[in-house]
This record gives structure tokens, sequence and C-alpha cells, in this order.
């Protein structure tokens, strides 16, 4: 079975569109999979994936690289809750937040922490989906290694999480504003009315063409005004096309 074929019949049989990642970039990380599993060939890894569930979410959870931390790229999260946090607060006491992509959940949960201590009312929503559902189980449970609140203060190290062990587990009032559901960025509805959007390190694996489609269709999910955050290695080519204009560094506000 060739690449193109497999890539084909996952689509038939999962629904999970592989045309849209680079393909080069792609098949050498699959590749190398298959190597290190011992798979001989695209027909073995396909049949593999059909009839082992567990396999498929393994394949699932490879493909999207769930490399999170909270309050990744600490500068960029500085000026959203500065700038970004403050303006949209200013319009409205009620914010609703997407975080795409979400991964183990630091990204949604990082935002809950900033919008819980900047919101007067503390009325804020945060959706957070991502492909993966063993991925999200995970972040629902909010659990997490020391690796992964290096960016955190101390100061709220210890009053937003509770210390089990090596572990550390966000507190109820961070997680309850948090609702976790499963999206395929490439392939369902996208929801709408949201103040802000993150989707970070997320479409640099995904051809040109991918690109535009998803931030279009970002910022139809934006209200006026509305800001999309995204990763500090990705750009959006032509932002006018989709009604948006770069204000900071890795954030496209809506007109």
């Amino acid at each position: 079975m060739q690449f193109s074929e497999f890539k084909n019949k996952i689509y038939q049989k999962f629904g999970l569109d592989l045309n849209s990642y680079k393909e080069n970039q792609l098949k050498r990380r699959l590749d190398n999979l298959l190597e290190k599993r011992k798979i001989r060939d695209y027909k073995e890894f396909f049949d593999l994936l059909c009839t082992k569930r567990e396999e498929y979410h393994n394949f699932l959870d490879y493909l999207t690289i769930n490399v999170t931390e909270f309050f990744r790229d600490p500068r960029m999260f500085q000026i959203l809750e500065t700038k970004v946090v403050p303006e949209l607060l200013s319009k409205s006491p009620n914010l609703k937040v997407w975080s795409a992509a979400c991964s183990t959940g630091a990204e949604p949960y990082s935002v809950s922490i900033i919008l819980y201590e900047k919101s007067p009312r503390k009325t804020y929503r945060i959706d957070a989906t991502d492909l993966d559902q063993s991925i999200l189980q995970k972040a629902r449970e909010g659990r997490y290694k020391a690796d992964a609140l290096k960016n955190e203060s101390k100061q709220r190290l210890e009053k937003y999480f509770i210390r089990q062990g090596d572990e550390y587990i966000i507190k109820q009032e961070i997680k309850s504003k948090v609702y976790f559901k499963q999206h395929d960025l490439l392939a369902d509805k996208y929801p709408t009315g949201y103040d802000l959007i993150l989707c970070r390190n997320v479409t640099i694996y995904f051809t040109r063409e991918a690109q535009d489609k998803i931030n279009k269709q970002f910022a139809n999910s934006l209200k006026p005004g509305g800001y999309l955050f995204i990763g500090g290695s990705e750009t959006i080519f032509n932002p006018e096309k989709f009604g948006l204009k770069k204000v900071f560094p890795c954030f496209y506000r809506r007109d």
C-alpha cells in the first residue's frame, strides 16, 4: 500500500484528513514510527489501526504532538494578561474563550488563571477542544508534573494547585470554568461568538491551503473586536483577507 492510498483509506475509515498535513513532514514521522514499531508497511499499519481501537488512539496521540506547558512562551502570555484581556473585559464582563487543539489542558487552565484574577465577576467560560479523546481525558483530570509548570510563578503554584507526591492538581475554581470536548479542526463545524481564540503551534503541521481554511473559520468564530492568539513559530499570511489585523506579536484582532 502506497502512502497516498494509506491516507485515503484513513479518511474513508475514520474521517481523518491526512491530506491536509504537510506530506513530507508527515511521511517522515510515520516512516519513523513504522520502523520503531517494526511494522512492515502501510497496509499492515492500516489493518492494525482498524482492528485495535487502542492503536488508533495511540496514532492520534502521536499525530497531534502533545507538547504543552502552562504559560508556554511567557512573553506572549504577558501580552495576553496585560493588554488583550483588559481590553476585552472593558467591552464585556462575560468573556467566551476557545482553546483549540488544547492537548492536556495546560493552555486553557493558564487562561482560566488569568481570567480568574482579572475578571471581577468571574463569569467567563473557556471551551477547550482537541482531536484526541484520550488526551482530553487527561486534561479533565488536571494533573501535571513539575516540568509542565516551569513558567508558573511560585505564588500561583501555591494558590491554584494542590500537590500530591510529584504531581500538581489544578484547583476546582480554575477547573470549573473549562469545558472539554472533541473537535477536529479539519472536519468539524466551528462554534461562534468568541472574544478570544487560542490555537498555538498547531497549524505549522498543515498545508497552506488547510491553514487558510482554518484561519478563515477562526475569524468567523470571533466576535468583532475579538482576538486570535497563535504560536510564535506561526504566521498568518495576508490576514486582511480573513478580516484580521495583526496588533501584537502572535495576536490578530477581528475588524
